[in-house]
Order: structure tokens, then C-alpha cells, then sequence
């Protein structure tokens, strides 16, 4: 077993957690992940009201008496979501962890230490990660460029990053970016992380709720399958590349503005393409790290094999280590 700070203070056996991924964080994959002693997280506004919320947690208490958080991003937006109802819902719920995510979390960490619950800030900068440190977070998800999603405008990866965040921050880190076995826990552990966050190889799982036909291309992918969209907008995102990512690269490139693609990245598009199944329907958001992923397990076969893989690659480095006594 590998205990670490962030399995100590959030109550888990092992430090991996299941990040919150828009239309992905279902209760079924969360209480999954959580029962096989990872923390598993339900993406709150994957849930079109705070009463769906409310009740998609009550389901996921139904699967795992573990721990298991909920995801909450904060987003800029004409018309936002009531992001006060929805902290309402999850607050009332009796849930003990948050991750958040995006825009400055200031007023929600508020609220969420005052009733007790953890907060775990997802963030891509060390400069942004000591913003959330000073206003009380519980843990930090550090997120390389290697991720899913948005990777901010700095374009540092992980090798880089996370120990850069290690170096300057005093709450336990989470690795994320990149990561998809025990290997790269192992690494993650190696360079001052205290567990990792994935997403994109928990989207390729049995209880994932995305379609199967989605699940194999992510398996018959390589790390060369993803494409950078937004990069003149200052709003990088990494998504599958496909014909859409590809159209929306051509115009921004030839000085389109937002208003111009906005029809082809419509977040209805790319929910369709995990509902039914066609990668060529829109954006979906996937990392480099689908490279690494080759199967299709369950969440808890997944989670329990990176723990195993993770100690076994430790101890066998522990062992390359020569004892001069015995040498001498």
C-alpha cells in the first residue's frame, strides 16, 4: 500500500483519483473508483439542474459508504449556470470533498470550509496554485500540458511542472497530465506529487458512461492523436483530432474569431459523440496520454493494477540502489 499526504488527509487507501470530466463523471464510474479505494468524483454540472446534482449523489451513496467527491468548474460565460445552487446542492448533500476548477474559486472555498468539506483546486501553473494555496485549499491538482482539456498558455509539462509545484507548495499535490499506470504514479511520487489525477484513462473503463465505439479509438490511438484548437483565442484546448479539431485549427489559423466556429464546438456536439458513438461529431476532449492506454478494464480492476504497478516499479528502483556497506 502506498500511503502518501493525500491519502492520509482525504481518507483514501490509494492515491489515485478519478478527475471530474464533463458528461463522464457519473455516479456509477465514481462510485467505482472510490470502492476500489481511489476517490472517485461526480462532475456536478454534468447534471442539468442542482436537484439532478443532489439526487446523482444520493446514487452514488447507494454504490460505495467511501469517499468520493464532487467536481464543480468554474467557467466564464454569457450565461453562467447558478453555480450558488449547485454549491447549495453539494453543501446540503452532506459531500466532505470538492474539486474545482477554472476561474478563481475564492467565494466557494469560502463557503465550502465553513461546512468542513476538502477542497482539492485543479490549476496548470505554479503561480496559480499558490493563488489557490492562500485562499485555503486543501490540495492542489496540478495539470501539465500533457492533459485533456484545457492545459492554460504556458505549455509546461508535467516532468517540469510538478516538481516546480513540489518545490513551492506546502498542501499535498496531485499530478495531472499524462498519467495512465503504475509507472507514471511511480514517477508522479518520484518528482514531489502526492498521487495522481487522470481522466482520459478512466473515460476508457467498463463503467464508463460513454459509448464503446469511443472507448476503442481512444485504445487504437496514439499519442500523436490529439490536436490543439483555441491557441489564437489564448484559450488553449486539447481535444481528439478529428475532422472537426482539423476545421477549427484551418480557420482560426486564417483569422477566423470565435464566432466562427463556434457551431462546430458546441458542447451539445461533443456530448452527442459520447452518446452515440461518432468521433467525427464534434469536440470531445482526450489527452496525449491515450498513447499509454491499451485496454478497456473496470474501474476497480484499473485502480487496484496502478496501485500494484506503481509499488512493484519502487521497489525495484529502491533496489538499484547499492548498500556500501555490503559493497565494501
Amino acid at each position: 500500500m502506498l500511503t502518501t499526504r493525500f491519502t492520509e488527509e482525504f481518507g483514501v487507501e490509494h492515491p489515485i483519483v478519478q478527475g471530474g470530466m464533463m458528461w463522464v463523471g457519473r455516479a456509477e464510474l465514481a462510485a467505482a473508483v472510490s470502492e476500489a479505494g481511489g476517490l472517485g468524483i461526480i462532475t456536478g454540472l454534468t447534471q442539468p439542474t442542482p436537484e439532478d446534482l443532489a439526487k446523482e449523489i444520493a446514487r452514488t451513496r447507494e454504490m460505495t459508504d467511501k469517499p468520493f467527491g464532487v467536481n464543480l468548474t468554474l467557467t466564464l460565460s454569457i450565461n453562467p449556470p447558478p453555480y450558488e445552487e449547485y454549491r447549495h446542492a453539494i453543501i446540503d448533500s452532506g459531500v466532505k470533498i470538492v474539486e474545482t476548477a477554472g476561474s478563481n474559486p475564492q467565494v466557494h472555498v469560502e463557503h465550502f470550509k465553513q461546512h468542513g468539506i476538502k477542497v482539492i483546486h485543479k490549476c496548470t501553473s505554479v503561480r496559480h496554485a499558490l493563488k489557490a494555496q492562500s485562499l485555503g485549499v486543501d490540495a492542489l491538482s496540478i495539470d501539465g500540458f500533457e492533459c485533456a482539456g484545457h492545459p492554460g498558455e504556458d505549455d509546461v509539462p508535467g516532468l517540469v511542472l510538478i516538481p516546480a509545484a513540489a518545490d513551492k507548495l506546502s498542501v499535498p499535490i496531485l499530478a495531472s497530465g499524462g498519467f495512465a499506470d503504475g509507472r507514471g504514479l511511480a514517477a508522479a511520487l518520484a518528482l514531489g506529487a502526492d498521487g495522481i489525477n487522470m481522466g482520459t484513462r478512466f473515460m476508457c473503463t467498463v463503467e464508463s458512461p460513454i459509448h464503446q465505439r469511443v472507448k476503442e479509438q481512444i485504445v487504437a490511438a496514439t499519442e500523436l492523436d490529439t490536436q490543439l484548437i483555441f491557441r489564437q483565442l489564448r484559450n488553449t484546448m486539447r481535444a481528439a483530432k478529428n475532422s472537426v479539431s482539423e476545421e477549427v485549427v484551418e480557420i482560426l489559423g486564417k483569422g477566423g474569431r470565435f464566432k466562427d466556429v463556434q457551431e462546430l464546438v458546441a458542447g451539445t456536439r461533443g456530448r452527442k459523440v459520447y452518446e452515440n458513438g461518432d468521433p467525427e461529431a464534434g469536440i470531445w476532449t482526450v489527452g496525449m496520454v491515450q498513447g499509454l492506454i491499451n485496454d478497456i478494464p473496470t474501474a476497480g480492476e484499473l485502480v487496484t493494477r496502478i496501485a500494484a504497478e506503481a509499488e512493484s516499479v519502487l521497489r525495484r528502483n529502491t533496489a538499484l540502489i547499492s548498500d556500501p556497506v555490503a559493497v565494501s
